[in-house]
C-alpha cells in the first residue's frame, strides 16, 4: 500500500469549514493507504511562543481528530515533536537547500511584501523558523517515504520544495535514497462559506465551530446572512450559502428535497435555516460527544501520541540510521 502522510498543525478547535475540507477527505484516505498522520507542534512555534496555548492546542486538535473517527490502532498518530529524527533530517536537507528556494517560499514571500509596503526592512519579524518552514515540511514528509500528501491549493508550493530538496539529495549520492512525495488535490477543497457568505475563516470571525453545543450551533446558523426573497419566492440554491453547508452534511436524497422546495417557493430563509440545523446537529452531536469525553481526560491523548510516536520513531531510527550510511557520518 502507499503511505499517505497529513500533518496537523496545532491551531486550536476546528470548524465545519476544517472538518470538510481537510480532517474528513484525510481520514479518507485510510482506507486506500497506509495513512500517518502528525501534530506539527514544532511548526506551531513561529507563530505562537505561548507554551500553555501550544498544549492547550495541541490537546484540542488531537481530541478533534480522535472524535471525528481517527482510529490509532489502524493508523500512525503521533506528535513531531516525539520524533527527533525529524530534526536531524531537516539538518541533513539544510545542505541540499539553495536559498534561493526559500527566498521563492509564499509566507516569506508575503511577509516581505507586507514589510515593503509599511517602510520596514523587508525581513523585519521574519525568524528562521518562518525561513526555513519548508525544510522541515520537508523533512516531516520525506523520513517517512511517503507517497502522497494532501494538500489544498496553498501547500501545492510546499510539496514541489520536497521534491525538489530530495532529488537534489538523490542526484548527489546516485540513487533514490529519499521517495519524491506526490501532492494529492483534497476533492473537497471547494471553499465551505462562513455565515457572512464570505470564506469560512477564524479571521473573519464567521465560522461556525464543530464542538459547539447545540443552543450555540442553533444560535450560530440563525445568523447566517440571507437575501430580502419573500417566502413566496422560488430561491437559488446554487448561490445560497445555507444550501452550500447542508449539501456537505445531508444525504443525496436530502439534498435533492431540499433543493426542490428552494426551486417551488413558499418556504421561509428560518425554515431553510432549522433544515440546515437538524442535519447540522445530527452529523455533529456524536462528534461533540466523543470530543466532549476526550478533553475531559488529557492523559488519554497524551498516551495515545506517545504511543503513537514510539511507533513513528522506530520507523523513522531506520531511515536515518540508512541516510547516515549514505552521507558519510554512520
Amino acid at each position: 500500500m502507499k503511505v499517505a502522510l497529513t500533518g496537523i498543525k496545532p491551531t486550536g478547535v476546528p470548524h465545519i469549514g476544517n472538518y470538510v475540507g481537510a480532517i474528513r477527505p484525510a481520514l479518507e484516505l485510510a482506507k486506500t493507504c497506509k495513512a500517518r498522520y502528525f501534530i506539527a507542534d514544532y511548526h506551531a512555534l513561529n507563530a505562537c511562543k505561548d507554551p500553555e496555548e501550544i498544549r492547550k492546542m495541541t490537546l484540542e486538535i488531537a481530541a478533534a481528530w480522535l472524535a471525528c473517527g481517527l482510529n490509532p490502532e489502524k493508523v500512525l498518530f503521533y506528535k513531531q515533536s516525539l520524533v527527533p529524527q525529524t530534526f536531524e533530517l531537516m539538518v541533513i536537507l539544510m545542505a541540499f537547500t539553495p536559498k534561493g528556494l526559500m527566498n521563492r517560499a509564499h509566507a516569506y514571500k508575503a511577509m516581505v511584501q507586507a514589510n515593503l509596503e509599511s517602510g520596514k526592512d523587508s525581513d523585519d519579524g521574519v525568524n528562521m523558523g518562518l525561513y526555513t518552514y519548508p525544510v522541515l515540511m520537508a523533512a516531516d514528509i520525506l523520513l517517512f517515504d511517503t507517497d502522497y500528501v494532501p494538500v489544498g491549493s496553498d501547500q501545492f508550493q510546499h510539496i514541489e520544495m520536497a521534491q525538489d530538496i530530495a532529488q537534489s539529495f538523490n542526484y548527489n549520492y546516485g540513487k533514490e535514497y529519499l521517495k519524491i512525495p506526490q501532492a494529492i488535490a483534497r476533492e473537497e477543497t471547494k471553499t465551505l462559506l462562513g455565515l457572512d457568505g464570505r470564506k469560512m475563516s477564524k479571521s473573519y470571525g464567521n465560522t461556525i465551530p464543530m464542538f459547539a453545543s447545540e443552543e450555540e450551533l442553533y444560535k450560530l446558523v440563525m445568523r447566517i446572512k440571507t437575501n430580502s426573497q419573500t417566502v413566496e419566492e422560488p430561491k437559488d440554491p446554487e448561490t445560497c450559502t445555507i444550501f452550500a453547508i447542508y449539501r456537505n452534511f445531508a444525504t443525496p436524497d436530502q439534498t435533492e428535497s431540499l433543493r426542490r422546495r428552494y426551486l417551488a417557493g413558499g418556504m421561509s430563509w428560518k425554515e431553510a435555516k432549522e433544515e440546515l440545523f437538524n442535519v447540522l446537529n445530527a452529523h455533529l452531536t456524536p462528534l461533540r460527544e466523543r470530543y466532549n469525553e476526550l478533553i475531559s481526560q488529557p492523559d488519554d491523548i497524551k498516551r495515545i501520541l506517545e504511543e503513537g510516536s514510539a511507533r513513528a520513531r522506530e520507523l523513522a531510527a531506520k531511515k536515518i540510521k540508512e541516510l547516515r550510511q549514505v552521507i558519510g557520518v554512520d
